[in-house]
């Protein structure tokens, strides 16, 4: 089995729920969701890049996905509303708090414009700098500084005003560990 077959079983197995919920912070719709992971995943490995470790390939595959929701996106004519919002795991948490929050921040990103919501996912999903995300999405650093505070303000005003890290603040995604027990 050359080594890219081996990466591609890895990724599909153990990170291919993670990367459909990626998908689904931008598309807002399961199914969607699943279908641009799966797109990302095939455009990633169809031509055996030399990708020999997971990780790797993951960012390299949340690339694709970005890309390739911005393509659709500029070709659409227009936007229609999504109702279904985030991907599911694959198991829910078990605190049901970690849930409510889960549901507030599917509500609060279905709730901005598109470009105002792939500007706050790549900024505080994926901790890009603003002139990252400009360079992500082809657009001025002025631009994306103004989809960026339309957006804050639009999820503070739902989330809250402590919902959301000030620009000072380093943010990194989170994985959660499950303990297999639910706490009292």
């Amino acid at each position: 089995m050359a080594a890219w077959e081996q990466v591609l079983e890895e990724v599909l197995r153990d990170r291919r729920s993670a990367l459909v919920g990626y998908a689904a912070l931008f598309t807002l719709d399961r199914g969607d969701a699943e279908d641009l992971a799966h797109d990302a995943i095939i455009r990633t490995f169809a031509k055996r890049r030399a990708l020999t470790d997971v990780f790797s390939a993951e960012g390299y595959v949340r690339a694709v996905i970005r890309t390739m929701y911005i393509d659709s996106t500029r070709r659409s004519v227009s936007w229609r509303a999504k109702v279904h919002l985030l991907a599911e795991t694959g198991h829910a948490p078990s605190p049901e708090r970690a849930t409510e929050a889960v549901l507030d921040v599917r509500a609060a990103l279905a709730g901005l414009a598109p470009r105002e919501r792939a500007v706050a996912v790549l900024r505080f999903f994926d901790d890009l700098t603003v002139p990252e995300i400009a360079h992500e999405l082809d657009l001025s650093t002025g631009a994306v500084k103004r989809y960026l505070s339309d957006a804050t303000a639009k999820l503070r005003s739902v989330l809250g005003p402590d919902a959301l890290p000030d620009e000072t603040s380093v943010v990194r995604p989170v994985t959660p560990v499950r303990t297999g027990r639910s706490e009292p």
